[in-house]
Formats: structure tokens, C-alpha cells, sequence
């Protein structure tokens, strides 16, 4: 009987040592997505009297119609789920599109319905009356403040531009993220006479990313959009102050995450005539590439999305070109006139073991 009693207490003390194994959290790494997508143009097919919208109306230059929009609407989603391939990106940063209207058929009336996503957009004052927008899966992400910065030129008050749209969050219901989505000012007028708007557009972020880092010691920090500048550029380097070496990073500093593709010969994410740009970017802070941080990015964790499918012939400058939507006023078919970019972050789950 007394051997019984001890086997039995030494039975209990088992089933109690496993039961405490399949309870106790252990830590897992799983791998995300996040895109960036200049969409070229997604406007509906109305005219607003508030904006320089004509072109894309069934009566204007371009004649944008039903079946041209929902060609767009159906080649965008498709280069999203592409890029998330069997897991939908956690979040997606977007510009050119046109209003609220667009965003909702994208989301709520193609086959991204089914990954649930939700919608952060603001109305901005650019004359043509583009925007940028932010999309996340409601399952993995779970925004707090969302805001849009607005840019106003000290020297030109009549110069209006896209926002830069904010959004603080926790990322899988653990890590407080800060997102920046931008659209930049072009080029149009000359690289030298456009090139101060985008410098002041930089000093903003930078004084934006600044306040954070001083109210929150670390935070973790992803820029991303269509900066119209490359990395190498003054506005990016010298302004933002964005890094492009990882070897000499502080946690404080910010790292441009496309200068590697930059220095990769035939690689961008935009061309004009014979010549590939990076345009299309992630910043991140320093301290999202320590690798013992929750979530945390390799320094080459950001890629250009380039599947064949949205690629053409380049017929006059030879190579590869974007598949765009038009070429000039000629209606093309095609899905952009930029490539999308998207940044590989992995974080740590608890997982029963």
C-alpha cells in the first residue's frame, strides 16, 4: 500500500509537470508583411467641382469609365494578395487614390473582403485631389490615433500637396508601431525647382519623428512612401538624416531600408525613360534591427515586388518598363507606372507548447 502511495503521488507530480508544459507560453517567431503601393490614379469615374479631376471622367481626356475602373480596382488587388502570397499583408500604405469612395471598393468589394481589412484615410488638399491611405487586417493590427500632418509651404501658401497620414497602433497585441505614409512632391517643373518642397517636406517628418523619440525613448518607427527623391538624395540623407549603412546605427537613428536595392544595378521601383529609380521607400528606426527586440526587420527585409505580370517590354529605351495603366493618354491596361515595395517584419508570439 505504502509503494502504491508513492507511486501514485509520483503520478500526480507527472500529469502536474505536463499539465504545466502545455500551459506555459513559449516564444515563436512569425514573419508579416507591409506594403508600399503607388497605384497610379485610382479615381472613381465622377467629377468633383472641388478638384482637378476632370481627365478622369467618362467625358474627359483619358475617358476613365465603369469598365477601366474596375479593371484597376481588380489588378490592385491582385498585386496585394500576390505580395502576401498564402498570409494577406498585416498593413498596406497607399497613394494616388482619389477619395473614400475608391478605397471602399477596394476593400469591401473585391476578394480582399475576405482578409478583413479596414480603412484610415483622410481628405487632403492636393489640387487633383489625391490621396494617401492606410490599410490593416483588424486581426493583427489595432490602431489607436490616426491623423493627417498637413504641409504648408512657408514661402508659396498657394502650393497645396498630399498629407503625410500618422498612425500609432499595437501590432499583434503587444508592440506599439508608428507609421508615416507619404506622397512627397514630384519633380514636375525640374528636379533643382521642385527639389526645396521636398526638403521642407522632410524637415516635418523629421520634426515628427523627433517629438516621438523624445516623448517615447525607442518607438518603433516605419516610414513609408513615394518620396519622389532616392536615398542618396539631400532630402532623404541630409534632412530626414536616414542612414543607408546599418553598421553605423544608433537606436535612434533611422535607417533607409531601400539603399540596398538602390546599389543593386537594374533594380527600382520606377523608371523614366532608360533610367530606374528607388522612389518608393521604408525608413525605419534603428532600433527595429536589434534582433532581440519583439518585432525587429533584417537589414534587407525590403523588397521590390516584380513579378513578370507587372512587367512589359520597354520598346524604346529596351528593357524592362512597369505595366501601367496609360501611357500618355493611351489607355493601357496595365496595373502601375510604379512597382510596389513591401518590408518583411518579424515578430515574437506566445505559443502553447
Amino acid at each position: 500500500m505504502k509503494i502504491r502511495g508513492i507511486l501514485f503521488l509520483a503520478l500526480i507530480i507527472h500529469l502536474s509537470s505536463e499539465a504545466q508544459k502545455v500551459n506555459d507560453p513559449m516564444d515563436s517567431e512569425r514573419t508579416e508583411r507591409i506594403v508600399f503601393y503607388n497605384v497610379e490614379n485610382l479615381f472613381d469615374i465622377f467629377n468633383d467641382s472641388l478638384t482637378n479631376d476632370d481627365e478622369f471622367t467618362s467625358e474627359g481626356e483619358r475617358h476613365w469609365n465603369n469598365k477601366k475602373f474596375y479593371q484597376k480596382l481588380n489588378n490592385i488587388y491582385k498585386v496585394i494578395l500576390g505580395i502576401g502570397e498564402w498570409n494577406p499583408p498585416v498593413a498596406i500604405g497607399l497613394c494616388e487614390i482619389e477619395n473614400r469612395f475608391v478605397l471602399n471598393k477596394l476593400v469591401y468589394e473585391t476578394p480582399l473582403k475576405n482578409s478583413a481589412y479596414k480603412i484610415i484615410h483622410f481628405d487632403s488638399p492636393d489640387r487633383r485631389g489625391i490621396d494617401v491611405a492606410f490599410l490593416y487586417r483588424q486581426s493583427a493590427f489595432n490602431p489607436l490615433v490616426s491623423f493627417p500632418v498637413r504641409i504648408d509651404l512657408p514661402d508659396d501658401t498657394a502650393f497645396k500637396t498630399r498629407d503625410i497620414l500618422y498612425i500609432k497602433g499595437i501590432l499583434g497585441e503587444t508592440d506599439t508601431v508608428h507609421f508615416f505614409v507619404n506622397h512627397w512632391p514630384s519633380r514636375y517643373g525640374g528636379y533643382e525647382d521642385s527639389k526645396p518642397k521636398r526638403m521642407f517636406v522632410a524637415s516635418v517628418l523629421r520634426e515628427k519623428v523627433d517629438s516621438l523619440q523624445k516623448a517615447d525613448g525607442d518607438p518603433n518607427i516605419i516610414i513609408m512612401g513615394d518620396f519622389n527623391d532616392e536615398p542618396s538624395d539631400e532630402s532623404i540623407q541630409s534632412i530626414l538624416s536616414a542612414k543607408t549603412d546599418p553598421s553605423e546605427l544608433n537606436n535612434s537613428d533611422l535607417f533607409d531600408m531601400m539603399g540596398v536595392v538602390q546599389k543593386e544595378a537594374g533594380i527600382g521601383t520606377n523608371k523614366y525613360r532608360e533610367d530606374w529609380s528607388v522612389i518608393d521607400q521604408f525608413i525605419v528606426s534603428g532600433n527595429l534591427l536589434s534582433v532581440g527586440n519583439n518585432i525587429f526587420v533584417s537589414p534587407e527585409g525590403a523588397q521590390v515586388y516584380a513579378p513578370d505580370f507587372l512587367l512589359e517590354d520597354d520598346r524604346v529605351h529596351l528593357g524592362k518598363q512597369p505595366f501601367r495603366t496609360y501611357e500618355g493618354f493611351s489607355y493601357h491596361g496595365g496595373f502601375s507606372d510604379h512597382l510596389p515595395i513591401y518590408l518583411e517584419i518579424v515578430r515574437t508570439v506566445k505559443i502553447k507548447k
